[in-house]
């Protein structure tokens, strides 16, 4: 059993009951790793639980990675290697290529994180550095089989984006790796250059044979979670306006937008929630804390301030948005139409917290940080706007 991901000891809890508890296999068949962002660890009985570094890579995702391709390597053809999969594996399962230093990678993935460029950019990047990611991971299993589940937290549910896909082909290439670094003026160090001209770094493709004894579901989807929203919203008397689990943009370019829809909605007097996932990104030009969550939702208070009746929530579903890796980052923030007026008499700019990128600064002060802790899953972002009658 491989887990990797904010969900991964959650995962591979549950995995332990079905085949310890439920199925009573003896013991000593099931061996494993998981590895989780720092915070979320399970107690496990079988399988090591492995806490490391995220968004920043980290040693202990370096032994993580070493133990799951061990692992891998010395499953047979009788052998069934699961692996769990959610969002915040990439981060997790850190095995850099031949000739690239952990540092390299430490110092490429900072920078891309900085640039805005949107998570499928960022992985793409990092597949083409790892002996794991893109489909390396059933290279090293074959010719075992070998069963993914995932939690998705991508827009699309694309396999081969959760957690850069380490079990399902990559359709990108060391050429689209080169192109992203070049459109955000990344200016990597020499390793990495070289390693994105290796073609030896290039990941298998659809039709490699070494994916045919290989399966790949998905256990929960951002999709689901919306529909459940919807469900509630609805049974609340409410008219819900989905705008899908697939929002992605600049997180205060998305908010300005979603407050004029919410301003529109409030001068026609109705009761709405507009409710949204997916990804946003934030381009960072100042030296506060945030995340784009926090950022969305400063925006957003600048963009309804003074709009009566109006409340919106912008969390991530695993528990922490951005931030220092640290298990008390804050999910998100709550605003309203009167969170600039209460920054205003605090003797707080909400515009010089947006431009220097504090959000967490600024909705620490009002006391508005949404912090529900670690949740053990990871269903990508959700906001929603409700709209009331006074």
């Amino acid at each position: 059993m491989l887990a990797a991901g904010k969900a991964a000891g959650s995962m591979a809890e549950t995995a332990e009951a079905q085949y310890l508890d439920q199925m009573r296999i003896a013991s000593e068949r099931l061996t494993g790793v998981a590895v989780s962002r720092r915070g979320y660890a399970r107690h496990l009985r079988k399988v090591r639980m492995i806490e490391a570094g995220h968004p920043i890579p980290d040693a202990a995702g370096l032994e993580a990675a070493d133990r799951a391709l061990a692992l891998a390597d010395g499953a047979g053809a009788d052998d069934l290697v699961l692996v769990l999969m959610s969002g915040g594996a990439s981060a997790n399962w850190i095995a850099p290529t031949e000739g690239v230093s952990f540092e390299d990678k430490q110092t490429v993935t900072r920078a891309l994180l900085r640039s805005g460029a949107p998570i499928g950019e960022i992985n793409t990047v990092r597949k083409h550095l790892s002996r794991i990611k893109g489909g390396r991971l059933t290279r090293h299993a074959y010719p075992a089989k070998l069963l993914t589940i995932a939690i998705s937290d991508v827009p699309g549910d694309d396999p081969s984006a959760i957690g850069s896909g380490p079990t399902v082909p990559d359709p990108t290439t060391l050429a689209d790796a080169r192109a992203i670094l070049a459109t955000y003026n990344i200016a990597a160090p020499a390793a990495i250059t070289q390693a994105l001209t290796n073609q030896k770094n290039e990941s298998p493709k659809p039709g490699d044979p070494v994916f045919a004894g290989s399966l790949f579901k998905l256990a929960a989807r951002p999709a689901d979670a919306m529909r459940a929203v919807e469900d509630v919203v609805r049974a609340a008397g409410y008219e819900c306006i989905s705008l899908g689990d697939r929002v992605e943009g600049e997180a205060r370019d998305v908010a300005a937008n979603h407050a004029r829809l919410a301003r529109e909605l409030r001068g026609q007097s109705k009761r709405a929630v507009i409710i949204s996932g997916g990804e946003l990104t934030v381009t960072i030009r100042g030296k506060g804390r945030g995340g784009p969550n926090q950022e969305y939702a400063l925006a957003l208070a600048i963009a309804l301030s003074g709009v009566p009746a109006v409340a919106a929530l912008a969390g991530d579903t695993d528990g922490t948005d951005g931030g220092s890796g640290a298990v008390t980052d804050p999910a998100g923030a709550l605003v309203d139409g009167e969170t600039v007026v209460r920054a205003q008499a605090k003797g707080l700019d909400p515009a010089a917290f947006l431009a220097d990128n504090n959000s967490t600064g600024f909705f620490m002060a009002l006391g508005d940080l949404l912090s529900p802790g670690p949740t053990y899953t990871n269903v990508n972002d959700f906001r929603a706007i409700v709209v009331d009658t006074p």
